[in-house]
Formats: structure tokens, sequence, C-alpha cells
């Protein structure tokens, strides 16, 4: 098990300069961004171009890890495969089996992703879609020796009203999900405010055997304002789907999840994946070197929790 981090933070760092960054300040892996070059999105990057990724770059980013004792635990592009519009649609997919194609290419077994939700049609329409529309992305990745990994993410910001847009969100959708050949990208902090214990689902997971990856991030809530506002959050003061008022993300140690019970946890299961830092703190934001106090904050929390194996 490695300590590693989400480059989708670090937009304005390219790869090249994380390499070398990274181990200094704790960490062993990366998983790798791979959203479409001229994302703008504060949360996500291009860290590796898959629309034209040749042979030479795979070479290149290969000689990179190697160089700086690093692996990558996954390539990342969390992008909505059920969108309502087809022509995005098929976008967003053609974009997915690229990154399939690259991760392939690298060497790396695991490609993370969201369910995604059309916000136009019910829940158990949405559930048709996805039988139909994803199973063929991953029959692609395990022709490559890929899996494809599903994060536990909400996304409560695409849906117009704040409610969950990724069906991944919970055990119940994961063993659904499974059914469709997706394994699981398990972050604790999106568990807590849907009123879901991120331990007892955790050993579900772990249990059915679809815990893939693991990302790290915290979360704080604040039960006062909950009160006042209701577990959908705000309504006349909200400014934005993502402004509910009595919960934020942050990087681990300084919220409220027990890393401790959730490593041993992983580590009692046999679980010998990497631990990716995911950095949406709203403290820690802003400049670049804000951002990376929040993941030097997140490695000393973390880092005496795993033993990290010797570097390749």
């Amino acid at each position: 098990m490695k300590l590693g981090l989400l480059t989708a933070a670090l937009g304005q760092m390219p790869l090249e300069q994380i390499a070398v960054w990274a181990p200094q300040a704790g960490y062993r892996a990366l998983e790798v961004a791979a959203w479409p070059v001229g994302s703008e999105h504060v949360h996500q990057a291009a860290h590796l171009d898959v629309a034209d990724f040749t042979t030479d770059d795979a070479a290149r980013v290969r000689d990179l890890m190697s160089t700086h004792g690093l692996t990558i635990s996954a390539v990342t592009y969390c992008g909505n495969n059920l969108h309502g519009d087809r022509a995005e649609r098929d976008l967003i997919h053609r974009h997915l089996r690229a990154c399939i194609d690259a991760a392939a290419s690298l060497g790396v077994q695991k490609v993370t992703t969201f369910i995604g939700r059309d916000v136009t049609l019910p829940v158990a329409d949405n559930l048709k879609q996805a039988e139909q529309h994803l199973p063929p992305l991953v029959r692609y990745a395990a022709d490559r020796g890929v899996t494809l990994l599903a994060e536990n993410c909400p996304m409560e910001g695409w849906h117009p009203d704040g409610y969950p847009a990724n069906l991944a969100y919970s055990p119940e959708l994961w063993d659904w999900m499974a059914g469709l050949g997706f394994g699981l990208t398990y972050d604790p902090s999106h568990l807590p405010w849907l009123g879901i214990d991120p331990f007892d689902a955790l050993r579900h997971a772990l249990g059915a055997g679809i815990v893939g990856h693991v990302q790290a991030k915290d979360i704080q809530i604040d039960p006062r304002a909950r009160t006042h506002y209701g577990v959908f959050g705000k309504t006349a003061g909200r400014t934005s789907p993502t402004d509910v008022g009595w919960w934020s993300y942050h990087v681990p140690g300084l919220g409220q999840l027990d890393w401790e019970q959730i490593i041993s946890t992983l580590k009692a299961a046999g679980y010998t994946g990497d631990i990716a830092v995911e950095h949406e703190d709203p403290t820690w934001s802003g400049t670049l070197d804000r951002v990376l106090t929040g993941m030097r904050i997140a490695a000393r929390t973390l880092e005496p929790l795993i033993i990290t194996e010797p570097g390749p």
C-alpha cells in the first residue's frame, strides 16, 4: 500500500513538476488526471493528453515515474457517462476509451470514472440506460487488461437542485454497478453527509471484492447548520448546487473521519492498492502554494498510518 495523490487539483503544474515535488512531500504514487485538454475546472486537469497519446509519450511517462520512484495507481477521468445529450455522451465515452488506451500503454490496470446520470430522467430510467450503454465500455477496458472503477461521489453539482447525479453513491448502487462489471474507487468523504456509515460501507465493499482504489478526502459536518437547513441543504439562499451550508470537504486530518480506522480496515481485509489524496479543501485552495500546503497536511496525517513499500 502506497500513499498517492490525485493530480486533478494541480492543474497549474505539469506532470514533470508534480513528479519532482510529490516524493519530497511523502507521496509514492500518482492517480493521474486525464480530462480533455483545455478544461478550466478547478478540480480537473489533463496531465495525460490521452487524445494524442503515443508510444513515445508512454515511454516518456514511464521513465518519468521510474526516475522519481513513483508508480501510477490509476488514470482518472470522471465524466458523466449517462449524459442526456447523446452527442455529448458519445464524446465522453470516446475520451474514456482513450483513457483506457493510455492506461494500457502505461501498464496501468485501473481507470476511475463516474456512472453519471441523465438529470432529466428518473433514476429507474437511468438504471436502464446504464445497463444498455455502459457494459460495452467495461468490455473495451477488459479487452485491454484494464478495470473500470466508478467513484462514489454523488456529484450533486450536476443536478439543478443538488440531488445525486452520479449513480454510484451508495452500497446498494455499488452492488448494482458491480453487476455491470464496474469496480469501486472508494472515497469515504462522500458518505457521512448522505447518512451512510463509511466503515460499514467499506466493509461491505471489501467483502464484495469490489474495492479497486481508494481516494482520501475528509469532511466536516455542522449538525446545528443541518438542523437549520435540513439534509437537502440551503434553498432560498443557495448560490450553487454545492452551496449546501452544513458540510464541507477538507484534506485528511482537518475533518472528522478516523483515518487510522479506515486504513486499518483496509489492511485487515488484505487491500494492497494505493490511497490517493484528493484535494477539494476550500480552506487550502485559491493559490498553488495553498493547495500544496493542503497536500502536505494530508501527507503528514496519512503517511504514518501507511507502510510504504520500496520504490520501483
